[in-house]
């Protein structure tokens, strides 16, 4: 998409652009049978994903670190949609040990799963580890989200077989995928605090969203799984993510105020891409705006993101064993 594009709201090949909505997208999409988990799903355009999302029939399970504020969100969406079917259940992606548990509370509810959007994230967080001892962004963001789609797949797999409807993942990543570290993913400093920089270190967990998706929905289709995978960018939308760098953000947002959503326009391409019937058997790919786009070259070298997928691995292994 061009900046053209982003600025007039022009709608691309899809017939969706900046400016469309998630209400518009979504529009005369039935979901009734449909069951999705949206990880921050309490607040900005995770709140407003699981809102249409619930509008258009889902079943929606809100994972949230604060229960409080998803309970709350929960009443927002059925005071707006009466019949919405709305489970709140505690999930801190920082934390592998929350993740299992969060898992084991989904599987306790005896639900199938046929849509997971990894939507929940920080940003430009002050250096510090998780309680895993892993560099925050890169726990919360990628970490998290991975263990968290792994313990997941069969659940999905199953729903498919079962149901005959075809899966999706959507991983929220963002254009700060773009200015990540020099080599993409500091394998090797992944916790070192000397070289690290809040905004790198966000871009490399975007990077890492990217990665992640190309390289399961690579391993889905060689499994002939009818999941999907895909990663989307939702644009710039000034959300309580930014809570680290709300001066920085209004700023910039002065200077580029015609390229800023508001939030319906930044929950679109999440809801399109978990949604739209014309997406059928697409995987792999990366959106904005609701259309196909290209990501950078370290977001399609493949040896980078099965190197990223074993080191993932390891680190959730390590995690594990030191909290049994």
């Amino acid at each position: 998409m061009s900046i053209f594009s982003l600025v007039t709201g022009r709608p691309g090949p899809s017939g969706y652009g900046s400016a469309s909505t998630a209400e518009l997208v979504t529009q005369g999409i039935d979901a009734s049978n449909l069951t999705a988990i949206v990880t921050g799903g309490a607040s900005g355009i995770g709140l407003e994903t699981s809102r249409v999302l619930a509008l258009r029939g889902a079943h929606v399970i809100i994972a949230a670190r604060n229960t409080d504020a998803a309970n709350k969100a929960k009443d927002v969406i059925l005071n707006d949609i009466g019949n919405a079917r709305i489970h709140v259940l505690k999930l801190d992606l920082s934390s592998t040990k929350s993740v299992r548990a969060f898992v084991d509370s989904f599987n306790a509810l005896h639900l199938p799963l046929n849509l997971l959007i990894n939507n929940a994230g920080v940003m430009f967080c002050p250096f510090q580890l998780s309680e895993d001892g892993i560099e925050m962004q890169f726990a919360t963001n990628h970490l998290g989200h991975f263990l968290l789609t792994n313990l997941l797949l069969d659940k999905m797999k199953d729903t498919a077989r079962k149901t005959g409807v075809e899966g999706r993942i959507v991983n929220l990543s963002s254009i700060a995928h773009l200015h990540a570290y020099e080599e993409g993913i500091q394998f090797d400093k992944i916790n070192d605090q000397s070289s690290y920089s809040d905004k790198r270190a966000y871009g490399q967990s975007k990077l890492a969203n990217i990665l992640h998706a190309n390289e399961l929905s690579r391993r889905l289709q060689e499994e002939g799984a009818n999941l999907t995978m895909n990663s989307v960018h939702p644009g710039l939308i000034m959300t309580p993510l930014m809570r680290h760098s709300a001066l920085l953000m209004k700023t910039l947002k002065i200077f580029t105020c015609l390229l800023w959503k508001n939030v319906a326009q930044g929950a679109a391409t999440t809801c399109y891409v978990a949604l739209d019937p014309r997406l059928k058997g697409v995987s792999g790919k990366y959106f904005l705006d609701c259309n196909e786009t290209m990501p950078s070259s370290y977001a399609r070298d493949q040896k980078l993101a099965r190197k990223l997928w074993d080191f993932s691995n390891k680190l959730v292994g390590s995690a594990s064993a030191s909290a049994s």
